[in-house]
């Protein structure tokens, strides 16, 4: 039984400041995957993350999404559609509340029940956000933030949930509550694309992987495999 795909990108080219970050880029995320996307930094990661959510524009090459070309939409077309990102440096709303925060991830919605159940479900994913809830996001440990990124973007109940960076700063015992709640999302049925420079925990909770280097994509397979890939573990994970 084929897979439908959900997300494709085939040959994307993206440029800024000059500098060509993204090379011709081609990869899928298919339904009910958890997908990571690995590489040192500046490989060309985020730029293709911002290049598929319509915050920077694409100089060649296509995404599309549910089947259909998403390019040069913006952010805001693309949540109402199902897909959303918490991206790198996690964005949150500093002046305004976590419960704030979160109301801002249903922007789009307009069934208030659903929302209030939903809340109710992000603080059962994050208790420490639950205990905090009237805390302005600003005043948040990085982990913290963290959590209320991601639980914004579940709020907008995403058929594609894209991770930029999700681990990045945080301490060893962050790294792993957020990485278990990665798993957790994708168990609930949310497909997943995960980038990240932590190889090993991305290609350890993945079923797929690519590899980024210099705005390419060099590799590509199943995320166990690649993990016991000797130049993987010799490029990226110190062996």
């Amino acid at each position: 039984m084929t897979t439908k795909v959900l997300l494709k990108v085939t040959g994307l080219q993206v440029a800024y400041g000059g500098i060509q970050a993204v090379k011709g880029v081609d990869f899928e995320v298919r339904e009910g995957e958890l997908v990571s996307l690995i590489g040192s930094n500046g490989a060309g990661k985020t730029t293709t993350m911002k290049a598929i959510t319509g915050t920077l524009p694409i100089k060649a090459g296509d995404i599309e999404y549910l089947g259909k070309s998403i390019k040069g939409q913006g952010p805001w077309d693309l949540v109402k559609q199902g897909l959303a990102m918490v991206p790198e440096g996690r964005g949150v709303f500093t002046r305004m509340t976590i419960l704030e925060n979160l109301q801002m991830g249903a922007y789009i919605r307009d069934d208030k029940a659903d929302i209030l159940a939903d809340i109710d479900k992000v603080f059962t994913i994050f208790p420490r956000l639950k205990e905090r809830r009237d805390q302005l996001a600003g005043t948040m440990s990085g982990g913290e933030q963290q959590m209320l990124a991601m639980g914004r973007a579940l709020m907008s109940r995403p058929k594609v949930l894209l991770l930029d960076e999700p681990s990045m700063g945080l301490s060893p015992i962050m790294v792993d509550k957020i990485f278990e709640v990665v798993k957790d999302v994708y168990a609930q049925g949310v497909t997943v694309l995960l980038v990240e420079q932590n190889a090993s925990r991305a290609l350890g909770i993945a079923n797929r992987g690519y590899v980024m280097e210099s705005g390419i994509v060099t590799m590509s397979g199943d995320a166990k495999e690649m993990l016991n890939d000797p130049k993987v573990r010799a490029a990226y994970l110190g062996e």
